[in-house]
């Protein structure tokens, strides 16, 4: 259940609702390009959220507004035909979520305005000069995913006060991961705990990591956020389950599909707010010169039946800072 609600003052995107675009009779085309699939997309309420912002900022499918949506299926090789295919079909913008599709992006087109979903980093990950200004065709929204990792880890040890040996499931061709770990470490030395590093860059490879975890009797486990993670965080929340290993991972779903407990951006919202960086780059805006934005809100989930079968009890001040108990 939601309880708190973060307003961001003074924001560049605070346009009243209901605002026309520009140009009447222009029907715009933008692209949706997903790394995953379509119904992943649809479920997570992610495609919803930013169709409806649009709708509130006067862009309308079928009266002045097309939405060429295309979804890799989380398979790689596909993207860059997908990619070809936006810009033959010359959008006007595109809306891109997954490290992958950016990449693709970047090799189809110098051009076509780029509304990045997600990045933990888009300077590390090469779309930005700076967040300030990001100077080139990318634009968009982060997940601050770099500064988490310590407090994911404040989460766990006041679930797991013996917390001893905590692992992280990281992706090798991930390239924010690297400081995300050392952030992690460098948190996790100042409370005396010890990490432990697994890899997975591809689905086949996660129950190996989350199994040499066990192996090496981990408490509990920071996922990483990643493109590849998110498309099997069931199958990582019941591994770790499997293996009786607490987690905790960014998205929110995580939670309630399994894991102990999910902290992070509200990635819905992200779509949300892309709308806004939609509407004003058809306004003239040069992606270039629009910021890069910090998520206005975080979101805590617990879940109860998890803890209850890894043995643990939920202290009442933790289950009082979460956002949602999942019973």
């Amino acid at each position: 259940m939601d309880r708190r609600t973060f307003i961001a003052a003074a924001s560049v995107f605070a346009f009243p609702l209901g605002v026309f675009a520009q140009q009447p009779g222009k029907v715009w085309r933008i692209g949706y390009f997903y790394f995953a699939s379509r119904q992943s997309s649809s479920d997570s309420g992610r495609y919803n959220a930013f169709v409806q912002a649009m709708r509130e900022l006067g862009y309308v499918e079928g009266k002045n507004l097309i939405i060429e949506a295309r979804y890799a299926d989380g398979k790689r090789d596909r993207l860059p035909g997908l990619a070809a295919e936006l810009v033959q079909l010359k959008v006007d913008a595109i809306v891109a979520t997954g490290s992958p599709t950016y990449n693709a992006m970047r090799h189809a087109n110098t051009t076509i305005p780029i509304i990045v979903t997600l990045t933990a980093d888009p300077v590390i990950e090469g779309l930005a000069a700076t967040l300030a200004r990001p100077g080139g065709n990318f634009t968009g929204l982060t997940n601050t995913a770099v500064d988490l990792g310590p407090k994911q880890l404040e989460l766990l040890t006041s679930a797991l006060p013996q917390l001893s040996r905590l692992g992280v499931l990281l992706n090798p061709d991930n390239l924010s991961h690297p400081p995300q770990v050392t952030k992690v470490m460098l948190a996790a030395q100042k409370v005396g705990v010890q990490v432990v590093v697994a890899e997975a860059s591809t689905v086949a490879d996660i129950d190996a990591a989350i199994a040499s975890l066990a192996q090496q009797r981990v408490d509990a486990v920071i996922l990483l956020g990643d493109t590849v993670f998110v498309q099997q965080f069931q199958q990582i929340a019941q591994a770790a389950l499997a293996h009786r290993i607490a987690s905790i991972y960014v998205v929110h779903e995580y939670a309630q599909a399994g894991g102990l407990m999910s902290y992070g951006a509200d990635l819905v919202d992200n779509f949300r707010r892309a709308a806004f960086y939609v509407d004003k780059i058809l306004k003239g805006a040069k992606p270039g010169d629009l910021p890069f934005e910090r998520p206005s809100r975080y979101f805590l989930a617990i879940n109860l039946k998890t803890a209850k079968a890894l043995g643990l009890t939920i202290p009442q001040s933790l289950l009082l800072r979460a956002d949602e108990v999942i019973q």
